[in-house]
């Protein structure tokens, strides 16, 4: 069936709903809703858009505001974390001050007393035997400085002859190529094994009761740090200590770990060394000596019998 437009010839009446279909793409309701939605609500419309533009304009200005409070406190925390090791660092160096003048006055004190005690000592001839036994003692126990030639064994990081700070946590690589406590203490009982009389590590005398330990990026030697290089210095003869040195086996081992890891291991032969008294160790415990008890009497013997 067809349809006769008023302009001319017949029209399809499918080609007609699909003129319609194209011209106009938005359903007449649709339309007539937005329309009569606008006209319903167009001021209130347009006020919800300005709150919510103020709402947005508020949340940035609550943001901008968090963030610069949330800088001036980091800020502050950075300041105040400066300040606290600026105070710590002063309160250490304070600290280690007043511990190096009582130690000048310790040793001040120390000379005096031995002087008077060797004054009073040598007056007597009893005295003067219990001098010569003091002295013998305290030389066993490094309580007394000493002098002489020797020899010098350096120990060092591998890659590194300058100072590392054991504090600092600066990156030194493989930990396998830092100079531990068991090697110092591997160089330090071959010296005694080749006949050194004394022995110090940089500067720090060692004695009978003297510990090497590592704590932390540290080593200790009687609980005071030593640092990279470490130079052991061993009092003796030079020759008997270089050759019974060398021949040890804990040498050997030492030579082992300087070639897989690249320590720095050498020694020289030393005319002069001078090592200083280690410290006097701390009295713990002392009680006087009991006297012996008296012998009982014996019985009479009886002459009669010989008994």
């Amino acid at each position: 069936m067809t349809a006769r437009p008023p302009g001319g010839g017949p029209r399809s009446l499918g080609a007609s709903l699909l003129d319609d279909v194209l011209a106009e793409t938005l359903d007449p309701a649709y339309a007539q809703a937005a329309e009569a939605r606008a006209a319903r609500g167009g001021p209130a419309a347009g006020g919800r858009r300005r709150r919510g533009a103020v709402l947005v304009a508020l949340t940035m200005v609550v943001a901008g505001v968090l963030a610069a409070v949330t800088y001036d406190q980091a800020a502050a925390r950075v300041q105040g974390r400066q300040e606290i090791r600026a105070a710590l660092v002063e309160d250490i160096r304070t600290g280690s001050d007043a511990s190096d003048e009582l130690a000048a006055q310790l040793e001040e004190l120390r000379a005096e007393v031995t002087r008077a005690r060797d004054e009073l000592l040598a007056s007597s001839t009893t005295g003067q035997r219990a001098l010569d036994a003091l002295a013998e003692a305290e030389a066993g126990a490094a309580a007394v400085p000493v002098r002489g030639p020797g020899l010098l064994v350096t120990l060092a990081n591998a890659g590194s002859d300058a100072d590392d700070d054991p504090v600092g946590g600066e990156d030194e690589g493989d930990v396998r190529g830092r100079v531990r406590d068991g090697d110092l203490q591997l160089v330090v009982n071959a010296l005694w094994a080749a006949g050194a009389e004394a022995i110090s590590i940089n500067g720090q005398r060692l004695g009978p009761t003297s510990a090497i330990r590592f704590a932390g990026e540290a080593v200790l030697v009687d609980f005071r740090p030593v640092t990279n290089p470490y130079e052991v210095s061993a009092i003796g003869d030079p020759e008997t200590l270089s050759s019974g040195f060398l021949s040890s086996p804990e040498v050997g081992s030492l030579a082992l770990i300087e070639e897989t890891y690249g320590l720095r291991f050498d020694f020289s032969r030393e005319e002069e060394l001078s090592l200083p008294a280690a410290s006097t160790p701390e009295l713990r415990a002392a009680q006087p000596v009991p006297d012996e008890p008296d012998q009982p009497d014996a019985p009479p013997s009886d002459p009669a019998t010989g008994d």
